[in-house]
């Protein structure tokens, strides 16, 4: 025993927290997606910011809470909640749950392992690398390559610039930006990642590329560099 810690036994209460489990999944079973999937519920009980703020108590307090407050916010956290598996909920990006994924993420996080070293997490290493492997196949790279995955397409964007740019100026890396040329930035018109609301944080502030370098031409389906 070290510092009150028993190192050959567990560092909580198993039985507690199975318990705790066990009341929390009975939450997410019947809220997140029995009444979630039923037409006759409400695709979102929506409220206004400010009538949220007074309905969820997001106070960060020093001290915990007891089980029963917390499962009581698990209970209003998937009330005022979007319910994506919802019939009636449409989107253009995604839609849902599975139960496959789902009980993948509880898993992870029972695991939780960490992908920056095989010791760490030698499955989960592996299965990135395989999954990479499909991807690579997919678009047709025979010789293989390396990719990571990322948090969505904005992001996804700013990394294929980046390559972008060490691929026509490879001496950035050393040498920094003092060592490129005036850089442009051609893009379709219909691109919406450089306009509207992400305009004050796109890509071409981050690349320190000005707006007067980022160039529109009229396009139809394809963006020919060369004309």
């Amino acid at each position: 025993i070290i510092g009150n810690i028993p190192l050959n036994g567990p560092t909580l209460n198993v039985l507690a927290s199975e318990n705790f489990i066990h009341q929390s999944m009975s939450i997410i079973v019947e809220n997140a997606i029995k009444k979630a999937t039923d037409v006759r519920e409400k695709v979102c009980e929506w409220r206004s910011p400010e009538q949220l703020k007074e309905l969820l108590d997001l106070e960060l307090r020093d001290g915990g809470e007891s089980e029963s407050e917390i499962l009581q916010r698990f209970k209003d956290a998937i009330r005022y909640s979007v319910k994506t598996t919802h019939p009636r909920f449409f989107n253009q990006l995604y839609a849902g749950m599975e139960p496959y994924s789902m009980v993948a993420s509880f898993i992870i996080e029972a695991l939780k392992p960490s992908l920056y070293t095989y010791e760490v997490a030698p499955v989960f290493t592996l299965a990135e690398e395989a999954v990479l492997k499909k991807m690579m196949e997919l678009i047709g790279w025979k010789d293989g390559g390396d990719g990571i995955f990322n948090a969505g397409g904005s992001m996804s964007n700013m990394y294929a610039v980046n390559l972008a740019r060490y691929r026509c100026c490879p001496d950035i890396k050393e040498n920094g930006l003092s060592a490129a040329p005036r850089l442009v930035m051609f893009t379709s018109q219909e691109v919406r990642f450089l306009k509207s609301h992400y305009k004050k944080n796109s890509l071409t502030d981050f690349f320190l590329v000005s707006e007067q370098s980022l160039a529109e031409p009229q396009c139809s389906e394809r963006l020919i560099p060369s004309m």
